[in-house]
């Protein structure tokens, strides 16, 4: 269904180093990215994975570049096209520390630590003149989930949102409940496995790019 199509996948949190020793993070575990990622590859795509720190195995017929921050994945994304789909899975962190050389010693006091904000990797995919066919992008809310979702796909100029409540134990579980969320309308998927989740959803890409 997929054969000819090359796909971007990205997934994981990203790690931004407070210090050489200390980073920000998310809970994020990669499961579902990785799931979508080998869920189009069985379709018959060339998948190319981007995928923040965690500890998962490859999925068969996947190419999988590992990454630590936001300003490393957005490289690899921009490197990794042209692509006919992108599916922006990964929860990449909104700031990042300027000047995190040296590790903090304890002074007495908490330090004081100058937030830089990362890149929007998700709009500025929407911007590129190598814009994929179909761009996907992820949200994670923890409250009216569908609204957020709508604005975001709107401001961010993406196809398709998915969209799910993390408010639960969905990061780092094995089920998800998700929201399709287009500019026509909202589908809403009942809690299912996290590769269920991403069988529907390849097939839902097949579809969109035949």
């Amino acid at each position: 269904m997929l054969a000819g199509k090359h796909i971007l996948v990205t997934a994981g949190p990203t790690h931004e180093p407070i210090d050489p020793v200390r980073y920000i993070a998310n809970r994020s575990s990669g499961r579902q990215g990785f799931a979508i990622a080998g869920a189009l590859a069985q379709l018959g795509a060339r998948v190319t994975l981007i995928a923040g720190p965690v500890i998962l195995d490859t999925p068969i017929g996947v190419t999988r570049i590992d990454v630590q921050t936001a300003l490393q994945m957005a490289a690899a994304v921009e490197a990794a096209l042209p692509a006919d789909a992108a599916v922006m899975v990964a929860a990449v962190a909104d700031w990042r520390v300027e000047g995190a050389g040296q590790k903090i010693k304890k002074s007495g006091a908490p330090p004081v630590l100058r937030l830089v904000e990362n890149p929007d990797i998700l709009a500025g995919l929407a911007r590129s003149a190598r814009r994929p066919k179909l761009l996907i992008g992820f949200a994670a809310e923890t409250e009216n989930v569908i609204d957020h979702a709508t604005i975001k796909r709107a401001r961010k100029k993406a196809d398709w949102i998915i969209a799910n409540d993390v408010s639960g134990d969905v990061m780092g579980g094995s089920a998800n409940t998700v929201h399709i969320v287009t500019a026509s309308n909202v589908e809403s998927w009942d809690r299912l496995p996290k590769e269920e989740v991403a069988a529907r959803l390849a097939q839902r890409i097949a579809a969109a790019l035949a």
